[in-house]
């Protein structure tokens, strides 16, 4: 029995389905904790995080239980016990796993219990719930290890405790959101605080296609006081100390990093999203139509501070609805960026259209000018290799105000669940802060204009959104009301003071657009219900809360 322990706690990024690379780097951060008992990682290090149903393939399982073995049998040489995420397929039965390895061999393992089945989660549909735990007996200590899920609920922690754990190792892939961080640390001093007992909350960092996880690891007393904060976004390896006395076990180590406040927070993690969404999928850089708009500007400031300069080019695709104001801020904008910059016309392919179909005229010749960008810049895209990022914002999906095949086109988009004021609020903040890691300029990322002025597509002569739209203030709270809280359109028209008949307009447009959206490119999470993983709603769908609500 000890009294004493070193736990070496891995924030680390990941690839999923990358076994070769992820055990790798793994047994890196086991080098590098030399001197520490024991390495924790994160939830599924191993094989990365989500798996999707890559675990209902029996030959990525075979090899992942191969590759399990062998980091098992690598803690043979000298260095810490290794707390191993990863999948075991026992009895017909497959796993969410923790092996604990030492000296070569497995000495503990527990079976995740709590499989999470909403939001971006969907664990029930590849694993197999496990037992409740009980805790693993190494070195004469109780460790608890419950995973990710199994700390949001009360049973498993609580059953931990009964059984005789002494403190609690969480392992987590726990994707950013907002206001996440509250209600992690609210979930960890629950169970602190319950149970009597120290709790390490370690999760992971990067970009998993339409997730991005912010680390902001951490160790809580059973007090409820946090006495270590790891940092956010970044890989970091960090050995705190840890000694048993008559309380029980406590941290030694007091570590405090500052973590982004709003709306920092989102602006990394579109950088982090957009970074690894380019870079494991070898895409030499990103190309954008640079309109001299608020959200191609912002598309491409996240872009150079994610990327570089040198790996994003945007090009101004004007028509003769183009203002000059259009065409100097966009020249302007790349040039605050340092990014490369064309200006490519589609009045020759709109005059060749117009001849093809004389009569075309209102929402479809305005949609045409739409598509021919998509033509030019998809063209320039297979020319280079650069991948074609996507600048619509939420406000305009959610209500259908973007143009299928035309500037919804793209691989990635940084902006998907940006409402409208939440990309004024991140541009209006960038002109003014340059994040950490950011590889773009220190000053102003766009001229003041961008901001100002009334956003237009310009599709036709002096088009401006709230022609057809309410204004973005009030649209964006609606449209909060109705999504991220599933209200009614007489709730949210209560809650947001609007017309009920507006809010009944605006819920039409909203379901109308589901087609849409079904169609649109991957981009970054960053509410509580981004469409895609968080909301899935039938295209083919007749129900109407204005039209099925009961009269008073």
């Amino acid at each position: 029995m000890t009294d004493r322990l070193k736990i070496a706690l891995a924030q680390m990024n990941q690839r999923v389905g990358d076994l070769a690379g992820n055990a790798a780097a793994m047994l890196e951060m086991r080098r590098r904790a030399a001197g520490a008992d024991l390495l924790l990682c994160p939830e599924l290090q191993l094989v990365g995080y989500p798996p999707e149903d890559l675990v209902l393939k029996p030959e990525f399982v075979r090899r992942v239980h191969e590759a399990t073995d062998a980091l098992v049998a690598a803690t043979a040489e000298p260095g810490p016990a290794l707390l191993i995420g990863t999948i075991l397929q026992e009895g017909g039965l497959t796993y969410n796993a923790m092996l604990l390895a030492d000296g070569g061999q497995v000495v503990g393992r527990t079976f995740k219990r709590e499989l999470p089945n909403y939001g971006t989660f969907d664990e029930k549909r590849v694993f197999a719930p496990g037992p409740l735990p009980d805790p693993i007996l190494w070195r004469g200590v109780k460790l608890g290890v419950p995973i990710c899920e199994d700390m949001w609920l009360e049973p498993v922690c609580a059953h931990l405790a009964q059984r005789g754990a002494e403190l609690f190792l969480v392992p987590h892939g726990s994707p950013y959101e907002l206001d996440k961080i509250d209600i992690r640390e609210r979930l960890a001093r629950a169970r602190t605080t319950s149970t009597g007992l120290p709790l390490v909350f370690l999760n992971r960092v990067g970009g998993q296609d339409e997730l991005v996880f912010d680390g902001s690891s951490f160790v809580m007393h059973p007090d409820g006081s946090t006495v270590v904060q790891m940092p956010d976004w970044d890989e970091d390896l960090l050995v705190t100390d840890w000694v048993r006395g008559p309380g029980g076990w406590r941290c030694e180590t007091q570590v405090r990093h500052d973590l982004d406040a709003y709306p920092a927070d989102i602006y990394r993690a579109m950088m982090v999203g957009l970074s690894d969404y380019v870079n494991r999928n070898g895409f030499p850089g990103v190309i954008l139509g640079l309109s001299g708009g608020i959200d191609s500007a912002l598309s491409a400031a996240v872009a150079v501070d994610a990327l570089g300069p040198d790996r994003v080019w945007g090009v101004m695709l004007p028509s003769k609805y183009t203002s000059e104001d259009s065409l100097e801020d966009a020249r302007e904008n790349a040039r605050l960026l340092g990014c490369r910059h064309d200006v490519v016309s589609i009045a020759p392919g709109v005059d060749a259209l117009d001849r093809m179909l004389p009569d075309m005229s209102g929402l479809a010749a305005e949609n045409v000018q739409a598509r021919l960008r998509m033509v030019a810049l998809m063209a320039l895209s297979n020319s280079g290799g650069q991948m074609l990022l996507t600048t619509g914002n939420k406000s305009e999906m959610s209500v259908g105000y973007a143009t299928l095949y035309g500037d919804m086109a793209g691989g990635y988009s940084v902006l998907k669940d940006a409402y409208k004021t939440t990309v004024f609020a991140l541009s209006k903040w960038r002109n003014e802060n340059k994040p950490e890691a950011a590889l773009g300029p220190d000053g102003p990322v766009m001229p003041t204009r961008v901001i100002t002025k009334p956003p237009s597509a310009e599709l036709r002569a002096n088009q401006k959104d709230e022609d057809s739209l309410p204004p973005y203030a009030l649209l964006d709270r609606i449209l909060e009301a109705l999504v991220e809280k599933e209200q009614s359109v007489k709730e949210a028209a209560a809650a947001t003071g609007a017309d009920v008949a507006l809010v009944a307009e605006i819920e039409r447009k909203l379901l109308r657009a589901e087609y849409k959206r079904r169609q649109a490119p991957p981009g970054v999470k960053i509410g509580s219900r981004n469409f895609g993983r968080d909301r899935r709603y039938p295209i083919s769908n007749f129900f109407h809360t204005a039209a099925t609500e009961a009269p008073e």
